[in-house]
Parts: structure tokens; sequence; C-alpha cells
């Protein structure tokens, strides 16, 4: 496992990388951080964090960079498939708990899902920014849960251009 840290805006980022793919992006210290990153191998000049820094950069200058990087997040499968619909989320726009429990729902069959299920595996999303978690709010547009932090929710939120928060 490589690592890299990132400067940005709203404080220093950590990444960690796996055959060239993309398997972490936190900010450092937030809820559900690695306890054993600092065991990983650090590697800056990796191609897979070049790109990612090249990526953040256009997004921290309120760019919508399109994103080749491969990512490959680890969680259960009903994880991976929250996290699926989080990519789903255009730039700007937001969608709620009780929506993207809604698709899951549909996606595995089920007439309902729990919206606290959904916010436990969103909560989990081991790839910040580029899974965009932080675009997932309550009913009534309330902003709840991030784990980085509800200032850096809001924060990336308006750098996309949301002005109504």
């Amino acid at each position: 496992m490589y690592s890299c840290r990132f400067d940005t805006p709203l404080g220093q980022m950590v990444a960690a990388a796996e055959n060239q793919k993309l398997v972490g992006l936190w900010f450092m210290g937030q809820k559900h951080f690695p306890k054993n990153w600092e065991q990983w191998v650090e590697k800056e000049e990796e191609p897979v964090f070049k790109a990612l820094r090249e990526w953040l950069q256009g997004y921290f200058k309120g760019e919508n960079p399109v994103c080749t990087i491969l990512l490959q997040p680890e969680g259960t499968d009903f994880q991976r498939k929250v996290w699926k619909h989080l990519l789903e989320i255009p730039y700007g726009s937001t969608s709620t708990y009780g929506e993207i429990s809604r698709k899951v729902a549909a996606e595995m069959g089920k007439a309902t899902m729990s919206a606290q299920a959904v916010g436990g595996a969103i909560g989990r999303n081991p790839i910040s920014i580029i899974i965009p978690c932080h675009r997932v709010i309550g009913s009534g547009k309330a902003l709840t849960g991030y784990a980085g932090g509800l200032d850096k929710k809001e924060a990336l939120l308006r750098l996309e251009g949301l002005k109504e928060l």
C-alpha cells in the first residue's frame, strides 16, 4: 500500500493506492481515518497520485474535473452499492439519504431500505470528494453527517456552487 499527503484549502489529506488504483482519500484525522496509515510506503511520484494531485487542484479551483483515476474502495457489497449511487450525483447537485435508500432498495429488489443503513455506508466512504458523499444531505436540505466535519461538507458544496445551504 502506497500513500501520499496533499495540502488542500480545507486541510491536509492522505491518499492510499494499491496496484495503481486509489483505495482511499481522507481528510487528516477524520472519522474512520485508517489507523495504520503511517505504516504505508509514502510514494508521492506514483502515477495515481500525480493524477490525483491534478484532479484535486482543478477541483479546489472550482472546476469540475473529469476523474480518470481508477477507484477501488474497500467495503462490503452493500457499501459498494451505496457508493456507486454516490458517483451518480452530478457536480453541484445534492441528493438525500432517503433518495439514495430508495435507489439501493430498488437495485436490491426490496420495497424499502433503511436510510440509516445507507447513511452508515455513506459515512464509511473511503474516497472523500471523488466519491461525493458530501453531496448527500438530510431531508429539508439539512446538512447532516460528514466524516470530515460539517464545516468541510458545507465548504465543498459551496465550492460546487450551491448557495442555498
